[in-house]
């Protein structure tokens, strides 16, 4: 069997005259994080939904798990696990009711789905509210129990359609020790979201679409990159060293612009090392530094960049 667990090829999904998918492909191997980052229409939720069986492709091919996801929907369904953007829970049920009622449907025997649900309880901190109606848990334990809900089947493969929207932050980090559980434990994790840092904590690559298409792909310090080089930033202990900084800067063969706002001269890097280069040159050139930071391009600069450019 490939390692690839989640396989789209030249995928392509219209709605009438809307091309929602245009020839996306991506690949997850086993065990990995792919994140999938796009504004609203970008096309996340629609990859989703065809690579979970939920809509065919107008045209391409997917597998997941190894399957078909139009030819062998049943086979890829039993290997998966899916979080939407909202929690799907049953809010009259209790906690433990809601995970014992899945395992049932998915064939437990009632001993069965009772622990089931006891040990998933446990590992996301639910088991003191496992006999409370889910209507009265808060936005992120709704989520804990969503996710929960998901992985009754102990699936190969989880699909995160943006699973911390309107979260708190703690919520949001809490969420996020779980995934990287998860994929500790060998499950892979195709994760939508709009958060750039979300994705830049938890994705070991990533893929950027604007418009239905793919703009980019690569780890996160790959995209990096491409749309930027690394920035010195030197606050000056005396403003008014600016112009003598620029100068001395410049003399060393870089390209430094003041910043008046911060009393500060930036200048682009190719390298940390020549961080080095920075100071000696000032040094020289008897200007006190006040401050100096070293800046990498953020995912906020690769989103922006890329889906300007689309």
């Amino acid at each position: 069997m490939s390692d690839l667990m989640i396989e789209a090829d030249r995928v392509s999904k219209s709605f009438g005259s809307v091309r929602a998918l245009d020839e996306v492909s991506v690949a997850v191997p086993r065990g990995k994080v792919l994140g999938l980052l796009g504004h609203n229409g970008a096309g996340k939720t629609t990859l989703v939904n065809v690579l979970t069986t939920l809509l065919p492709p107008s045209s391409g091919t997917a597998r997941v798990a190894g399957y078909d996801v139009g030819q062998q929907c049943h086979q890829v369904r039993a290997r998966i696990g899916l979080t939407g953007q909202f929690a799907a829970v049953d809010e009259q049920l209790s906690g433990l009711d809601n995970l014992v009622l899945i395992a049932r449907l998915l064939g437990a025997t009632s001993r069965e789905a009772r622990a089931r649900a006891a040990e998933l309880l446990e590992t996301f901190g639910l088991t003191d509210a496992a006999r409370r109606p889910a209507r009265t848990y808060s936005g992120g334990m709704r989520r804990r129990l969503d996710l929960s809900a998901s992985l009754v089947g102990r699936p190969d493969v989880i699909f995160l359609d943006e699973p911390t929207t309107g979260l708190d932050p703690a919520s949001r980090m809490g969420m996020w020790e779980i995934v990287q559980k998860l994929v500790g434990d060998g499950t892979t994790v195709l994760l939508t979201t709009q958060y750039l840092d979300e994705a830049d904590r938890l994705a070991d690559s990533i893929t950027v679409l604007s418009a239905g298409r793919v703009v980019a792909s690569g780890t996160a310090a790959e995209l990096k990159a491409q749309v930027g080089k690394r920035t010195v930033v030197v606050t000056l202990a005396d403003s008014t060293d600016a112009e003598g900084a620029v100068a001395a800067l410049k003399r060393a063969g870089l390209q430094p612009v003041r910043d008046e706002a911060r009393h500060a001269v930036t200048t682009p890097v190719e390298r940390s090392a020549e961080l080095a280069v920075v100071v000696r040159a000032l040094d020289e050139a008897g200007i006190e530094v006040g401050e100096l930071a070293l800046t990498e391009p953020t995912l906020d600069d690769v989103y922006l960049t890329m889906a300007a450019a689309a």
